[in-house]
């Protein structure tokens, strides 16, 4: 379980992270703050492993903050200006969010989470960095929907979305297939061609420059990424 606390001085974006946070499944959030100052002596008296944290907060700056906070935790800024993303690395954050961002790159953000400060047992660690790469999210209206990823064949783009394919059902993503591609395990997942990413799990068998699934749905390899996608598959 990931501790977190918020640190937000606006409602609405208070609210975002609040339900982000609940809908993950294996995080904590013990408190949220209006201020920076107002985190400190909590941070005094409890061990946190993550937080997020505004840049533009009355009476001290995130950056500020983070210049003063004698043992940080892990740190994820958020910020509806892209002007600090430079200067934040210099404070080793683990990502930046820009205002408003979609629960998809906040799972993203978060699987950069890598140990956990509160765990003692090694072995809890790894349940919790596997829950991550096990499951994905995909908005759709105003849900967000659980896809195993061991259920998805391939991941195709169009034009101005993406389409994950299961077996039972085909969900649109606004996310590129570079978001998809970052995000997946690249041993279980692999580009085939500029629109394709596909589930090695899931090839029936290899036909010249085309891959052909266990549904029978067949996958172009593009020119560029044959030589790659080959070594990878027959290794």
């Amino acid at each position: 379980m990931i501790r977190c606390i918020i640190i937000e001085d606006q409602p609405p974006a208070q609210r975002v992270l609040q339900k982000y946070i609940n809908d993950m499944g294996n995080m904590e959030l013990l408190a949220t703050f209006a201020d920076a100052l107002q985190a400190i002596d909590f941070l005094k008296a409890e061990t946190v492993d993550l937080i997020f944290l505004d840049i533009h907060l009355p009476k001290i700056s995130g950056i500020d903050f983070l210049k003063v906070l004698a043992e940080k935790p892990h740190i994820i800024l958020t910020t509806a200006f892209p002007d600090y993303a430079l200067e934040s690395y210099e404070y080793d954050v683990v990502d930046y969010l820009l205002k408003p961002f979609s629960f998809e790159r906040f799972v993203l953000a978060i699987s950069k989470v890598k140990s956990p400060i509160s765990q003692e047992v090694k072995g809890e660690n790894q349940m919790e960095n596997t829950a991550l790469s096990d499951m994905i999210f995909i908005k759709s209206g105003y849900e967000h929907i659980k896809i195993d990823v061991a259920d998805i064949f391939y991941i195709a783009s169009d034009s101005d979305y993406t389409e994950i394919s299961t077996a039972e059902k085909k969900y649109l993503s606004q996310e590129p297939l570079r978001f998809w591609e970052e995000q997946l395990d690249s041993k279980k997942f692999v580009r085939t061609h500029k629109s394709f990413i596909l589930n090695i799990s899931k090839i029936e068998k290899i036909i010249g420059n085309q891959v052909r699934l266990d549904d029978q749905t067949k996958i172009p390899i593009g020119r560029a990424f044959k030589e790659r996608f080959m070594k990878h598959v027959l290794k």
